[in-house]
C-alpha cells in the first residue's frame, strides 16, 4: 500500500466513523421535543452538507497527482478537522 493510499483510506475511515456517529446523533435528536428537534435538524443539515463536502474534497484527493498532491492534503485535513469540530460541537449540545 502506498502512502498515498494509505492517507485516503485513513481519511475515508475517519469520515465514516462521523458520518456513523452523525447518523446516531440524529435518531438520539428525533426524539427531542417539537422545538429543539427544529433546531437540531437545522444543524444536522449543515453537518450533512459539511459531510458532503468532505467527501468530495476527498474524491479529489483521490484523483490528485503528485504536483498538487501535498494542497490537497492541507485542504482535506482543514475540512475534517471542521467537520469534526462542527460535529462535536453539535454533539455536546444534543
Amino acid at each position: 500500500m502506498t502512502p498515498h493510499t494509505a492517507y485516503i483510506a485513513k481519511m475515508k475511515t475517519q469520515l465514516d466513523e462521523l458520518n456513523l456517529k452523525m447518523n446516531e446523533l440524529d435518531a438520539k435528536a428525533a426524539e427531542a421535543k417539537a422545538e429543539a428537534r427544529a433546531k437540531y435538524q437545522t444543524e444536522m443539515t449543515k453537518l450533512r452538507h459539511q459531510s458532503k463536502l468532505a467527501v468530495a474534497k476527498l474524491d479529489e484527493l483521490k484523483a490528485a497527482g503528485e504536483d498538487g498532491w501535498d494542497a490537497m492534503v492541507a485542504e482535506m485535513e482543514k475540512m475534517r478537522d471542521a467537520f469534526t469540530h462542527s460535529f462535536h460541537y453539535f454533539k455536546s449540545q444534543v
